[in-house]
């Protein structure tokens, strides 16, 4: 079945919406206080230019040469004697996957939204008892945001590539830039900027360990939406005039603004409060609330902000982690896209509730594993195990199997032979070799 195209404007907002999400607002700037600041950064921006920029080129082009699903562009696009390749589109299930559990972090999001106007937590102790009381003695509140965020996202879904992906994108992602920059703004006339600044560019070699460098190869990775088919199923609807590298600079370069702007945001913010800059997960969560709840009804505003920008940021990746298996049932099977959203919410909507009734504590002895509650289980198959193999089959297919005479002549006219050379020594050598390692270390079976 033919795919709608978006328009220029509207693929670069999709795709970096798709890119955009909870980890450039939430993750990033925790793991940048966690391994050391500067230094960390640095590495991001090395392999985000050296291995996520070739692999989002190559994920791009799978879609754009094969105009299908991503089982279908796989499968078009392999040589008659490989056509087992096909099976590496399944990769396109990795995002129904996250949303088992981003849908549930999406509806934690919501219900700090609401809660905001209740006032916010003046101590940590509080703002970790908020926190905790929602995780593990709330389930009936956790499943109704959690409901609220799969009918959003399928809602939009549902509306299609032009009048819902496009068209919500074109409006949340401009928000999104207009809230994180007015908040930039405030941020630069406090006194915590420019300690803020230090900490994030400032590159202080002893803070960085073997681990920092491993998660930081690994975030630039994650960060950008890879590996998980969301990139290459908005690619089959790229315009065909449309350039990919040109289009993958820009995604790249948003996606890296958003994350550097949310840092440098956060830890203004912190810092003139005189808070600690290594908090982990619950920086957001639980940090932030309290450090804002000193500037008074000002705090209140941008604490409604910050949390608004993190609700976009994560609905815009949601639509993009749910399409590709939309759009494969419908190629595939001929459904009709209510059908192909319905099943595919509600496959993801039954698991999600079994992933955060594991952190409450009626039902987490039974939906654990081992040591791992199902959420922690789901978060680290897909974060360690499947994202990292997407991304290697991509760079190996685009890199080997698919005939250099092709993928040079649609991007010859782009990159000319001398970047054309460069791109193509990372495909085929830097990021396969940095996605196994990267896997190896995050599954434990190779430790430096």
């Amino acid at each position: 079945m033919k795919v709608q195209q978006f328009s220029r404007i509207g693929f670069i907002m999709a795709a970096a919406g798709s890119a955009v999400g909870l980890g450039n607002i939430w993750k990033f700037p925790y793991m940048t206080g966690m391994y050391g600041g500067g230094a960390f950064v640095l590495v991001y921006l090395i392999t985000i230019a050296f291995i996520g920029f070739s692999v989002m080129v190559a994920e791009m082009l799978i879609g754009a040469l094969g105009r299908r699903d991503t089982v279908g562009s796989f499968e078009r696009l392999a040589p008659p004697e490989k056509k087992g390749w096909k099976y590496a589109g399944f990769m396109g299930f990795n995002g129904v996957i996250i949303m088992t559990f981003y849908s549930v972090v999406i509806g934690w999001i919501f219900y700090y939204l609401f809660e905001i106007f209740s006032g916010l937590p003046a101590s940590t102790d509080e703002a970790k008892g908020i926190f905790d009381a929602l995780v593990q003695t709330k389930p009936g509140i956790q499943i109704f945001w959690h409901t609220v965020a799969v009918i959003i996202v399928g809602y939009i879904v549902y509306r299609g590539i032009k009048g819902g992906i496009e068209k919500f994108n074109l409006v949340l992602m401009p928000a999104l830039l207009l809230i994180l920059f007015g908040l930039l703004g405030y941020a630069m006339t406090l006194e915590g900027f420019a300690k803020a600044w230090h900490f994030m560019f400032a590159f202080d070699w002893s803070k960085m360990s073997s681990e920092a460098i491993v998660r930081a190869v690994g975030h630039s990775f994650f960060t950008l939406s890879l590996g998980m088919g969301a990139i290459m199923t908005y690619a089959a609807s790229l315009p065909k005039n449309a350039s990919i590298t040109k289009t993958a600079f820009i995604v790249t370069f948003m996606d890296t603004l958003i994350a550097l702007v949310a840092g440098l945001v956060i830890y203004s913010f912190l810092f003139h409060e005189g808070a600690p800059a290594a908090q982990g997960p619950g920086l957001v969560f639980i940090s932030l609330p309290v450090v804002l709840s000193n500037f008074g009804v000002a705090g209140t505003v941008m604490a409604l902000l910050f949390f608004l920008a993190l609700a976009f940021a994560g609905l815009t990746s949601a639509i993009s982690l749910v399409e590709p298996v939309v759009q494969y049932l419908i190629d595939r099977f001929g459904w009709t896209r209510g059908k192909a959203v319905a099943v595919t919410s509600a496959g993801y909507w039954l698991v999600g509730i079994g992933a955060l009734l594991s952190y409450t504590k009626a039902w987490g002895p039974i939906l654990s594993f081992g040591d791992k509650p199902l959420f922690d289980l789901l978060e680290f198959t897909t974060d360690s195990i499947l994202l990292p193999l997407g991304g290697l089959l991509i760079a190996i297919f685009v890199g080997y199997v698919l005939p250099k005479d092709r993928v040079y002549a649609a991007l010859e006219h782009e990159m000319g032979p001398t970047y054309f050379a460069i791109w193509r020594f990372s495909i085929r050598y830097i990021a396969p070799v940095a996605l196994i390692f990267m896997m190896l270390n995050l599954m434990g079976i190779l430790k430096i």
